[in-house]
């Protein structure tokens, strides 16, 4: 075998050892749907066979999580397109969490993660990247395509607003609001 065809393959069984699984929970959030979610990370891992030039070797981590993204974000598209044409009135789940997850987490999970699907899109974009898929500020810039310092200010503000919205509830510790 060529050099580039091994090379290729050592990406590919690195995706799918170490990437697929946080993938397919990325996905799972944006979309809210398990086997979309599976369909996504499959096509990501194709696009990852077929990709000239392959991603540069301490890039594979952002190149899969910001084709995951883009994948995902042309599903959402396609079937806005497609609930518009059926019915105009419905929208697509926000990626709340059905009712057996919602059964399995406690109380004080499931406010935050209700609190956190009120925050706007990017915002809660980019705490889902830090904080469930723990990727680095640059990391984010790559696969948003926000600046660093925007990816910065988007997680500051995002956590204030979280915090803030979790205050009159009770669900934040009790030792901040005043």
């Amino acid at each position: 075998m060529s050099e580039q065809t091994d090379r290729r393959k050592a990406m590919l069984t690195k995706a799918l050892e170490e990437y697929s699984d946080v993938l397919v929970g990325y996905a799972r959030k944006l979309l809210g749907d398990w086997d979309l979610a599976r369909d996504v990370v499959q096509d990501v891992m194709l696009r990852l066979i077929q990709a000239e030039p392959l991603p540069a070797d301490g890039a594979l981590k952002s190149w899969l999580f910001r084709v995951c993204r883009n994948r995902a974000i042309d599903i959402i598209r396609k079937e806005r397109r497609m609930n518009f044409l059926e019915s105009p009135g419905e929208r697509l789940s926000d990626g709340a969490p059905s009712p057996a997850e919602a059964a399995e987490m406690d109380d004080t999970i499931l406010g935050v993660l209700n609190k956190l699907a009120t925050l706007p899109a990017n915002q809660r974009e980019v705490l889902r990247l830090k904080f469930q898929s723990e990727l680095s500020y640059r990391e984010i810039s790559e696969i948003t395509g926000h600046s660093v310092s925007n990816v910065g200010f988007l997680i500051h503000t995002g956590i204030r607003n979280l915090r803030d919205k979790l205050r009159p509830t009770g669900l934040l510790a009790q030792g901040g609001a005043q």
